[in-house]
């Protein structure tokens, strides 16, 4: 609150003596912005400064409260008229782009910055926004672009660095990513964003102990969202380490599990050996899952139920993950259980033709050699 006073007095300071003509009691315009009352304040303004109005400083105060009041196309006609007399005036220019770019005009915005940063080339907010603004546009050359320049003007900047990261990332530049991310984290060891970003990068480069430690960090802080907690669960599981795979997709409410975490959790029951977790998991993949794995589900289910010996069970999985691929290793799977286990002949001789049939590849020449004996000893 001091500081905004400060700032506030600073701003009537400046005012030159023939602003004054209008009688503006300063002390009421200054409690109508220290307390959020902008709409007031305008209209305030409006009662007390009557047009025509020239003075680029009385202007200013129309075109800044209107902005703080929300009401931004009231803003821009105030900032147009004073822009019209100054086209060299960069906080003009920039309170312009601004409301072009929130308008999302950003042609508009574009231009009013571009014109900024000639005039003021070392203006970090300059590169800041034309940064953000090409992103947006989808144009990653000039965001680039823009955002080396923001960065180098003020490294410890946290959007600029995860913005910047993020596009680094993108093109596979891993390790300027990280030193980008490194030295504006040096600045704040807190900022979620800035941690949020290291995550992805050691995430997306396969470094899943340390995703694991900076999402670890991340939930103490207070970020178990859906992105942070998977990533922290499928890093556990890279590292085989199940129970702690197990407990991190546990943090994530039911609403927002999906395939994929089901998935990863009924594999770790599956490593822990626990094998009725597992299979409960892989039904609540299947009843989630609409992707091309279902044939990958359903052989988990039939391998697991193979290892409780529920023959049967595992005969009827394999069958369903048939129905939504073919692949020559489950029909020679399913016939040798038919005929080792369950001692079915006639559906044991129906699948090992069905795997010759598929044309297995040269590579699984003893299974194929193997499959045409017993069918021979099946006709004696």
């Amino acid at each position: 609150m001091k500081n905004l006073t400060a700032l506030m007095l600073l701003l009537l300071c400046l005012l030159t003596a023939k602003a004054q003509q209008y009688n503006i009691n300063d002390a009421i315009l200054i409690d109508m912005y220290q307390n959020q009352h902008f709409a007031d304040a305008a209209e305030y303004l409006k009662q007390t400064c009557p047009e025509p109005i020239t003075n680029p400083k009385i202007l200013s105060r129309f075109a800044y409260t209107y902005q703080m009041a929300g009401k931004a196309l009231e803003a821009e006609k105030y900032y147009v008229r004073i822009y019209q007399q100054d086209t060299t005036n960069v906080p003009v220019l920039l309170n312009l782009a601004l409301i072009n770019s929130n308008r999302e005009n950003k042609p508009k915005a574009i231009y009013y910055f571009e014109k900024a940063g000639n005039i003021d080339t070392r203006n970090f907010m300059v590169y800041k926004q034309l940064g953000r603004v090409y992103m947006e546009k989808g144009d990653t050359t000039n965001a680039y672009k823009n955002l080396f320049k923001a960065n180098t003007l003020n490294p410890e900047d946290a959007d600029v660095a995860c913005d910047l990261s993020g596009l680094l990332i993108s093109t596979k530049k891993t390790k300027l990513a990280e030193a980008v991310l490194t030295r504006a984290l040096a600045a704040d060891s807190t900022n979620l964003f800035l941690l949020r970003s290291v995550a992805s990068l050691m995430y997306t480069t396969n470094r899943f102990k340390e995703t694991v430690i900076t999402c670890s960090k991340l939930v103490e802080l207070g970020d178990q969202s859906m992105q942070v907690v998977n990533k922290l669960g499928s890093s556990y599981y890279m590292l085989k380490n199940y129970e702690c795979c197990i407990e991190s997709f546990k943090l994530m409410p039911e609403l927002f599990q999906t395939e994929r975490t089901y998935y990863l959790t009924a594999m770790s029951y599956k490593g822990l050996k626990r094998y009725k977790e597992a299979l409960d998991y892989l039904d609540r993949t299947l009843k989630q899952a609409i992707s091309p794995y279902m044939d990958v589900y359903y052989n988990e289910v039939a391998e697991i139920n193979d290892i409780s010996k529920q023959y049967k069970t595992s005969a009827a999985a394999y069958q369903k993950s048939l129905f939504f691929k073919e692949r020559d290793v489950i029909y020679y799977t399913l016939a040798n259980l038919y005929d080792k286990d369950l001692k079915d002949k006639k559906s044991a001789v129906k699948y090992y033709k069905k795997y010759l049939e598929s044309k297995p590849p040269a590579k699984q020449q003893e299974y194929i050699i193997y499959v045409q004996s017993r069918l021979k000893e099946f006709k004696k």
